[in-house]
């Protein structure tokens, strides 16, 4: 199981709760900016930490350089949070936070389209492969 599994399983709970707050705000419609900032602020208020941009060691063949990548939100250094504000999240959408949470080794992410009347109805919960198997 990967050393992160755990404490991400029991604090998606509380990240989507604070997800639903800032939309029963904010409403539907808004860009995703507006909620990512509000989402950071809301996770800040429930005592987690949060990260927009860490450096990442890429390595490909013989080339291993060092990349800032942009996400959306790092909580607490082992869930990832991508916020949409789409009609339909699409493949692309759950294939790039599966990317983003690959290249970082967070065991699970959440992508929360924003754009939904309600935002449960926007949540997909992602496991990177084998995170939670031991």
């Amino acid at each position: 199981m990967h050393p992160l599994y755990t404490q991400a399983d029991l604090a998606s709970g509380e990240i989507i709760a604070a997800g639903i707050e800032v939309h029963r705000d904010k409403g539907p419609g808004l860009m995703e900016s507006i909620y990512e900032r509000c989402l950071v602020h809301e996770l800040a208020l429930r005592g987690f930490a949060t990260a927009s941009q860490k450096i990442v060691q890429i390595r490909y063949k013989d080339l291993i350089f060092d990349e800032p990548l942009r996400f959306d939100v790092l909580v607490e250094d082992c869930l990832l949070v991508e916020t949409k504000s789409v009609e339909r999240i699409l493949p692309i959408h759950k294939a790039q936070l599966l990317s983003y949470m690959r290249l970082l080794n967070i065991p699970v992410g959440l992508l929360l389209n924003f754009h939904e009347v309600v935002l449960k109805n926007g949540i997909s919960r992602l496991i990177l492969p084998r995170a939670n198997l031991p």
